[in-house]
């Protein structure tokens, strides 16, 4: 919803985020009928626009969203240039493959929890390098080459 690019969710773009949630909660039968939209939009804008900006920022946006939804948007906060990207490349394949095997890859996901304050566990931290290797291991053979990644 930040279609400007410029990193937060405002005015029109939130007014568009609200409306597409209610006609997905209209679309599978939740009775939004006696909601008002402008009301929910202050109440959300009072809870989560933490430096009363009027914007959300994608900062406040990843302490809404829970950890399991919210580390890709960490890594982008993480690793925001291509040449921090390649920076972190270098730092995490720590074998010189060329690749970022599920070692490496681990320990790359447990650095950014930690960067961004959030608990976990061996098996959650297990099933995110798991389903970050579902996600963009394209070719199928456990370990994410550079254009896979940078995905």
């Amino acid at each position: 919803f930040p279609s400007l690019g410029n990193g937060y969710i405002e005015g029109k773009e939130l007014e568009n985020f609200f409306q597409e949630l209610e006609s997905a909660r209209k679309g599978s039968g939740v009775d939004s009928k006696n909601d008002n939209l402008g009301d929910k939009m202050k109440e959300f804008m009072h809870k989560y626009d933490k430096n009363a900006d009027g914007k959300i920022e994608m900062a406040e946006l990843a302490q809404i969203l829970p950890t399991e939804e919210n580390f890709l948007l960490c890594f982008r906060q993480h690793v925001g240039s291509s040449s921090e990207f390649m920076e972190a490349w270098r730092r995490y394949d720590t074998d010189r493959s060329g690749y970022i095997e599920a070692n490496e890859l681990k320990g790359f996901l447990s650095d950014l929890l930690k960067k961004a304050n959030r608990p976990y566990d061996e098996p959650k931290l297990q099933e995110y390098t798991q389903t970050i290797l579902r996600m963009f291991d394209m070719n199928g053979d456990g370990k994410l080459g550079l254009s896979e990644m940078s995905r």
